[in-house]
């Protein structure tokens, strides 16, 4: 079983209450069993919400209580990404997974730094995101 960001997998779960869904990882239903996850969700947002963002740090300090998830009306949304991260967390130890497939550049999911192809100088160059709350979690816990 591999779990999977659910808004790749077509659930309108996002923020903004769209999916982004992924072709690639849609076809592995096909094949594999799937535990779509949303930690936001799970932490008891409601879709749609005001979009947030990562304030003093990455999810690793957010997790370590020295950074915090804010919205973009102000509102401190740490509790419910920690908790929604840990909630993804029991589900995915729970069924015994040892893959995930996550969301990138998402206060939640988002793991680190991409690598991007740039047209105008004809290079790769590195665009920095941070790492989210549940991706950091998982890391840390090794499904990562």
């Amino acid at each position: 079983m591999i779990a999977i960001s659910a808004c790749l997998l077509g659930f309108k779960c996002r923020y903004d209450g769209k999916s982004k869904k992924n072709l690639a990882l849609m076809k592995l239903l096909e094949s594999e069993k799937i535990l779509p996850i949303c930690p936001e969700k799970l932490g008891g947002l409601t879709t749609p919400r005001a979009p947030s963002s990562l304030l003093g740090g990455d999810g690793f300090d957010v997790l370590d209580g020295k950074a915090k998830v804010i919205n973009s009306y102000g509102d401190d949304n740490t509790k419910a990404f920690i908790e929604g991260a840990y909630a993804a967390l029991d589900m995915i130890r729970e069924q015994k997974i040892k893959r995930c497939f996550l969301k990138d550049k998402s206060p939640s999911c988002g793991v680190g730094c991409r690598t991007q192809f740039s047209q105008e100088t004809n290079e790769y160059k590195n665009s920095k995101y941070l790492t989210g709350v549940t991706a950091a979690l998982l890391i840390r816990k090794g499904y990562i």
